[in-house]
């Protein structure tokens, strides 16, 4: 088993905006008045670009995919949330919260990936649970301990406990549950992905204990952790808002690991943070301003990790 993967699936945005549809629990997304939409799209696609060639520059493997222009799918940019590749050829699809997002699962993009060598031997398919209005957005709900096969979820209106539990048994991970929240306005609020509150790599873990209010389950995923052998690197609430905690570990050329984060959230991280990091890995940033203010999400998001056996 392995914790990061070379390749990563990556969708180019063409109608990206910010998603009304998801602005409801994903308290990160802000409208940018000041720009015209194609303007919006237009940056959102540089970024995409750039950080698409420092990932390829690192020797990541990148499968890039277009998003259609026929289909309203403005968070198609954000992968992970319905897909996940897995070593044994099984791949997961994923009930997504907002209706719009549903579009952005695709048969092509799989058939991409097959025409590239890799393996699907079965699909795991949980999106009749959106007849239910039960939702998990797959690598986006679920932080995913490959090796010692542990899955990290923090409830929310997008990662339902039950749901969770079943993918557990599944793909065979043990269930690590907690809630983890933010304030809004003065109110604690589930944070709606738990990838973006914690990054596990392959010797550590980065996340942010005091947003896990209830101290039984905090000192339980420690716990986990320590027993892992991870080094815990804790982030502040702030340094959340900012994405420090949706970041991905994945294998460059001659398996060199990576970090991979924006520039946001290396701009936020402390000087002692960044030297733990890099005890642990190379770091790789890349801004994507206009995609975390509109898309509520960042680095990590963007990345669907590619972990099926090849031909």
């Amino acid at each position: 088993m392995q914790q990061t993967t070379n390749t990563i699936l990556m969708i180019r945005p063409v109608n990206f905006r910010m998603n009304e549809q998801t602005a409801v629990n994903n308290y990160y997304q802000k409208v940018l008045d000041n720009m015209l939409p194609e303007t919006v799209n237009a940056k959102a696609q540089q970024e995409f670009d750039a950080y698409v060639d420092k990932l390829r520059g690192i020797g990541v493997n990148v499968v890039v995919v277009d998003d259609k222009l026929d289909i309203d799918t403005p968070d198609s940019i954000f992968p992970n949330n319905w897909v996940s590749f897995h070593e044994n050829g099984n791949v997961g699809l994923y009930p997504m919260f907002a209706e719009n997002r549903r579009l952005e699962r695709r048969e092509d993009v799989l058939e991409t990936l097959e025409a590239e060598g890799f393996i699907i031997n079965n699909i795991i398919d949980y999106t009749s649970a959106e007849e239910e209005h039960v939702f998990l957005e797959g690598t986006g709900s679920v932080v995913l301990d490959r090796v010692n096969r542990k899955a990290y979820c923090a409830l929310s209106a997008r990662a339902d406990e039950e749901l969770f539990i079943e993918f557990c048994e599944d793909f065979e991970y043990t269930p690590v549950i907690f809630t983890s929240n933010q304030t809004v306005n003065g109110i604690r609020k589930a944070i709606y992905h738990t990838n973006v509150m914690m990054c596990i790599g392959e010797t550590f873990a980065v996340i942010c204990l005091s947003s896990i209010d209830d101290k039984k389950e905090r000192k339980n995923v420690i716990k986990h952790l320590k027993e892992d052998g991870k080094e815990i690197i804790d982030i502040t609430e702030s340094q959340v808002n900012n994405f420090a905690g949706n970041m991905l570990q994945v294998k460059g050329a001659n398996d060199l690991l990576y970090l991979i984060m924006s520039q946001a959230a290396y701009d936020a991280l402390t000087d002692n943070q960044i030297k733990t990091l890099e005890k642990h890995s190379k770091i790789l940033s890349s801004s994507l301003d206009t995609i975390e203010a509109c898309g509520g999400g960042s680095a990590r998001c963007m990345m669907a990790e590619v972990f099926l056996p090849k031909n």
